[in-house]
């Protein structure tokens, strides 16, 4: 067995080059699409020789979910710590929903709607990603009753909160062909006031 002050620096290798084929891989995916994000593209890309790359991501279903899943996890906590410094108060809930709503206008919403799309015909992709999805989904709730900080016990919360990521994601789709944004400021200007009145009826009528 090969010391450990060898192993180690063949670890941090080894994170190194899957951090550089994730990556990669959420590039190609937001300039080149589904069809253009090839292994041997994204191994080009990164930087990485094709041995390497199917040495760690045998698939290109399996590359695909794991670069989602990567840029997932990475958007969760840097919306974790934006939230750090959201003022308390009235205002806070503002601010939430502005921040979830640029999580659906960014290069992770892009990449997961390539690979949605891709799903529909794709059985292999769709088995690896429903999986994913499913995961995703939970976390992306959890976290937004979490930055909301409210109390999903209480009826109509959950409805309330799923109904504004189902919102966000609907003003995602319709922002990338063209810009959307005035008409969805207005739609979520009026969204952020019907969901204190939600949220603050749930929490009186307890």
């Amino acid at each position: 067995m090969p010391p450990a002050s060898t192993r180690v620096p063949q670890q941090q290798r080894s994170r190194a080059t899957r951090a550089r084929l994730l990556e990669a891989t959420v590039e190609c995916l937001v300039e080149h699409g589904w069809s253009g994000t090839t292994t041997t593209v994204v191994a080009a890309r990164a930087g990485v020789s094709r041995g390497a790359q199917l040495h760690h991501y045998p698939t290109r279903a399996a590359l695909v979910t794991a670069a989602v899943a990567h840029l997932t996890e990475r958007r969760a906590a840097e919306l974790r710590a934006e939230a750090e410094a959201l003022p308390a108060g009235p205002r806070r809930l503002d601010r939430v929903v502005d921040l979830l709503a640029a999580a659906f206008t960014g290069p992770f919403f892009v990449a997961a709607l390539e690979l949605w799309v891709a799903a529909r015909t794709d059985a292999e992709l769709r088995a690896a990603l429903l999986p994913l999805e499913t995961r995703v989904g939970r976390e992306m709730h959890r976290l937004t009753v979490e930055l909301l900080g409210v109390d999903e016990r209480q009826p109509g919360v959950r409805e309330a909160v799923q109904t504004t990521l189902d919102l966000l994601r609907g003003l995602g789709v319709a922002n990338l062909l063209s810009d959307d944004s005035t008409r969805r400021a207005a739609l979520l200007h009026a969204w952020k006031h019907q969901l204190a009145t939600l949220l603050t009826s749930t929490s009186t009528a307890i």
